[in-house]
């Protein structure tokens, strides 16, 4: 369950663009583009040219879908940890503080361009 209300932090793991989830899909704009696609046990979370998306699968089915849409320009400031070197389980971590108060934060395990999501990010909210 993706949870913003207790600051928990959401472990996630890239997969490819091609797993992006349909409701997801549906939702996307002209000209956004999908930059990942990373995921928790059942739920998704995928960084676009233009916001962050979250499905949060819901139920036994699955079939119940929450998609919340996080506008990059919402976010008031952010934070990246890049992996260390040699590390047995590499991650790489992401803190986002929106305007309206809410924190989200990410924990990548595994494969993740954290420093081209924080360039993503800067490019969105510095065009403020």
């Amino acid at each position: 369950m993706i949870n913003f209300s207790q600051n928990a932090t959401i472990n996630l793991h890239k997969i490819d663009n091609a797993q992006l989830n349909r409701n997801a899909q549906m939702m996307l704009v002209e000209g956004e583009q999908v930059i990942g696609v990373y995921k928790t046990v059942r739920d998704q979370v995928i960084f676009t040219s233009k916001r962050l998306i979250t499905v949060d699968v819901q139920g036994i089915t699955g079939k119940r879908q929450e998609l919340v849409t996080l506008p990059y320009s919402t976010i008031q400031y952010f934070s990246v940890q890049t992996t260390g070197f040699a590390e047995l389980i590499p991650d790489a971590e992401l803190s986002l503080y929106f305007t309206n108060g809410l924190q989200a934060n990410f924990e990548f395990r595994g494969s993740c361009d954290i420093l081209e999501i924080g360039r993503m990010i800067s490019r969105y909210t510095l065009a403020k």
